[in-house]
């Protein structure tokens, strides 16, 4: 039976595509639990559109990302801590710390998971900050200062 999946698979296929199963698989496990529906004509050609606006959405954001890495570049966001005689923070910056600064200083939203510390910063002091969302990277400087 042919089958247009709704949600991706593991091991069958990803959202939007057209795959052939077994009947039962398809009408006992597939359609049932909404992953998939049979594969009409007019399921075919909503697949088709649904697939083409996620394509153009993955771009706008790509071009969007792109945009606000160049933002960043040349921002300078600030982070405040607390901060011992000896400069070392009472408590490490972590990334969202980072994120929320970004958020409120440049005005720029990125995904949660886009900043990638080595280690969380535990010093004051301005460092480069490394910014990678698939296959799109950037960075950009954080300075921790003293409150």
């Amino acid at each position: 039976m042919k089958v247009i999946l709704t949600k991706d698979v593991k091991g069958r296929g990803r959202t939007h595509e057209e795959i052939t199963v077994a009947d039962g698989y398809a009408l006992n496990f597939l359609i049932p639990k909404k992953l998939a529906i049979a594969a009409t004509t007019v399921a075919k050609q909503q697949a088709g559109l649904r697939r083409k606006a996620e394509g153009d959405r993955a771009e706008l954001d790509h071009a969007l990302l792109a945009q606000n890495l160049a933002t960043l570049a040349e921002a300078r966001i600030v982070v405040t801590a607390k901060v011992n005689e000896k400069g070392h923070l009472y408590d490490a910056v972590k990334e969202a710390e980072i994120l929320a600064a970004v958020k409120e200083q440049a005005h720029v939203e990125l995904p949660e998971d886009a900043i990638k510390l080595e280690k969380p910063i535990k010093e004051a002091g301005t460092f480069d900050i490394p910014v990678s969302v698939g296959d799109t990277f950037g960075k950009f400087s954080v300075t921790v200062q003293s409150e």
